[in-house]
């Protein structure tokens, strides 16, 4: 609940720019105790960047720090380092994780943390050598977890959990910290399901309640209407709008964001099945990938078509392309034009003309220490030896920058990357340019079948329809077949020819797009949408 009284957080004057680069300009904005403050704009509006400032990161120190002040109850504060302002109570959670893969989520929302006990020991050689308590851990970071309540095992290992259970853990390491006033939850909710985001804005406004200001950055602009008490809207670096979020609608806050008019167009393509040759089957297939285990799928796809594949978090919906591409230890047959293709081998499966692109832009999709240019093109490279030339007869393979700085240039161009150039490093790139990265090499293979997995994860409104028109322009003019997972069913209800809800590891269901949501929404829960016609009849 907001309170009324002298602000908790004030940032006067911000101004930053980095290299000549003007990314902030006379940024002027309040929060109270209590008061959940949404914060939205376009990928490179400046929202990040703002609250690096506020956590004292070490960029915006290395890049000649920043203009303006920034005061906490009243008290001018200057952070240098993110340890200062997490001594003052303030928490962040970043666009992409920072957790150790093989540790347990008990032990990194306590890392550096640990309770522990003296030991004969360590009273002699120093507190170092002190026993970490692990009851009183796991005990501890249970009360966090339970704050959110999501079913959150503690003794899981972070390596072994589906994408959102990452995310919780991230959070609840912020919610284990007592002395918390301000929590900073930058795209909280961007690998979240509806349902997980629906448990996390309700954590949310428990917190609010408990007197904890939030700054909630989001691209799902109904959450942030729904739970904020005010919208603040970035463009270009500045403030355009500051105000409550009663009475607010998407349509409003999207043209505030992005200067123009904004909407997501619904094209009624009338694919014909008839027409069109299976082109890919998964028979039986079964996936053994943890938080998304895949139990039983046989599905048919079709030449030409866009195949959706929708579901809850966990239910088993992105084990299908990890499992068919090899990522994880998987069973079945998956043909391909009529070919077996192996399993467990992911070369063979780009070798058959098939591309991915992963929900884990990070950790699967990009090379983060290289350039764009590279990015782009190193697939290609590897698997079809394009942008190569040639030399003494084909006995030596060199790199031709010239048709790799044009097939950039081209995917930079096509998907509206914004960057410096070609060669800037991939890891300088906000989350949602990450991702059309990602989009840009796989559409560089020029594949006849693309796996697509959580394609606008991270992306603004903005540029969110940018990329479901791109996938449908690369569906529909050069005859790629696209099978898209989301977990935005009304994303895939506006781009896809037919939609398969994955329940339990199965296929609960197909459904075309102009189905009634009520229907998706039943198979989701393990129901038939027979159930569901023949309960409206008799009501």
């Amino acid at each position: 609940m907001k309170s009324s009284g002298a602000p908790l957080l004030e940032m006067r004057n911000i101004s930053k720019d980095f290299y000549g680069n003007q990314v902030l300009a006379d940024i002027n904005f309040a929060i109270q105790p209590g008061e959940i403050l949404g914060l939205v704009g376009e990928n490179g509006a400046g929202k990040t960047t703002l609250v690096k400032i506020l956590f004292g990161m070490e960029e915006i120190h290395q890049t000649g720090g920043y203009g303006g002040e920034v005061f906490l109850n009243g008290k001018r504060v200057r952070y240098t380092t993110p340890f200062d302002a997490l001594a003052d109570g303030i928490g962040m959670v970043h666009q992409e994780f920072s957790l150790l893969p093989d540790f347990t989520a008990s032990e990194n929302i306590l890392l550096n943390r640990e309770p522990k006990n003296r030991t004969l020991v360590s009273e002699v050689f120093g507190d170092r050598l002190d026993r970490i308590d692990r009851k009183e851990m796991r005990e501890r970071s249970q009360r966090a977890i339970a704050k959110l309540g999501v079913d959150l095992d503690g003794e899981m290992l972070v390596s072994e959990m589906p994408v959102g259970y990452k995310q919780f853990t991230e959070i609840a390491r912020e919610l284990s910290k007592d002395e918390i006033k301000l929590l900073v939850l930058d795209e909280p909710t961007a690998v979240l399901t509806e349902r997980e985001a629906d448990i996390l804005l309700s954590a949310m406004r428990n917190l609010a309640a408990e007197g904890i200001a939030i700054i909630f950055i989001s691209h799902r602009l109904q959450e942030v209407i729904d739970v904020c008490d005010t919208v603040m809207v970035m463009r270009d670096g500045v403030i355009v709008q500051n105000v409550p979020s009663t009475d607010l609608t998407i349509h409003e806050v999207a043209k505030w964001m992005v200067g123009r008019e904004v909407g997501q167009k619904i094209v009624d393509r009338n694919f014909s099945y008839e027409e069109k040759p299976v082109i890919l089957s998964l028979k039986n297939l079964w996936v053994d990938m943890p938080g998304e285990t895949v139990k039983d799928v046989s599905l048919d796809i079709y030449k030409g078509e866009i195949l959706g594949i929708g579901g809850l978090a966990g239910q088993g919906k992105l084990g299908i392309p990890n499992g068919a591409m090899g990522l994880f230890p998987a069973g079945g047959e998956v043909i391909f034009e009529g070919e077996t293709i192996p399993l467990n081998q992911p070369r063979q499966f780009l070798n058959a003309g098939m591309a991915f692109v992963s929900e884990d832009r990070r950790g699967v999709g990009l090379l983060l220490d290289e350039p764009l240019d590279w990015n782009i093109a190193f697939t290609a490279m590897q698997i079809q030896d394009k942008y190569l030339k040639k030399l003494l007869g084909g006995l030596i393979s060199w790199r031709n920058e010239k048709e790799i700085e044009a097939v950039a240039r081209k995917y930079i161009e096509a998907l509206d990357i914004k960057c410096t150039g070609t060669k800037q490093i991939t890891k300088e790139l906000s989350g949602g340019n990450q991702q059309k990265i990602c989009l840009g090499k796989a559409f560089a293979v020029e594949p006849k079948l693309l796996f697509v997995s959580e394609p606008t994860r991270g992306i603004d409104i903005g540029a969110k329809s940018l990329v479901l028109d791109t996938i449908r322009h690369y569906n529909e003019e050069l005859g790629v077949t696209i099978v898209m997972i989301s977990s935005e069913l009304e994303e895939l209800r506006s781009v896809c020819d037919r939609i398969a809800i994955i329940t339990n590891g199965k296929v609960a269901g197909i459904l075309p797009p102009k189905t009634d949501a009520a229907h998706f929404g039943v198979l989701m829960v393990g129901g038939s949408p027979l159930e569901e016609e023949r309960r409206d009849e008799r009501d």
